[in-house]
């Protein structure tokens, strides 16, 4: 079935297929609220909630699918996958997430740990097969503020002696 990306009705029905798969999975969120795990991970400025729910492995970011989020790079995804793959886990959960601030490598970062948090609240035998990995570890590195008087964090004003 080849489908002609150059007909405007064409790529609409896709887009309405996509939409409607992806509100089935927010869907499946809501319908479990009392009893729902969220992985919480942090990086920079980047925050994300992120979802585990039984499916085919999908990824949706902010309602959109992972892979136009991400600008279809295989790093970021790969890197979101990680965790998942190292269990072989990959093929059964869909991964909802809610991610905000930072760019997208911080944002990506921020959904690697919230993934593996998550794999752990659900799995507590799993902790010790992605520790050594260091898909736990939480890099606590962020911008250092400006300082009065300094151009940047520890950017001084050219010295003039005379």
């Amino acid at each position: 079935m080849n489908k002609d990306l150059n007909d405007p009705n064409e790529v609409t029905k896709i887009e309405e297929n996509e939409k409607e798969k992806y509100t089935n999975l927010l869907q499946k969120i809501r319908g479990r609220e009392g009893s729902l795990e969220i992985g919480l991970g942090r990086r920079k400025q980047a925050v994300a909630k992120v979802f585990l729910v039984s499916g085919t492995g999908n990824i949706v970011i902010n309602r959109i699918p992972g892979e136009k989020y991400l600008q279809y790079n295989t790093n970021y995804l790969d890197r979101i996958w990680s965790s998942l793959k190292k269990l072989n886990l990959e093929t059964e959960y869909d991964i909802i997430i809610f991610v905000r601030g930072g760019g997208l490598k911080g944002q990506t970062d921020a959904i690697k740990l919230g993934v593996a948090r998550l794999i752990c609240q659900l799995h507590p035998q799993n902790r010790a097969l992605l520790k050594p990995f260091g898909f736990l570890t939480r890099d606590a590195r962020i911008k250092e503020r400006k300082k009065y008087g300094l151009r940047k964090a520890r950017k001084a004003p050219q010295y003039s002696k005379r």
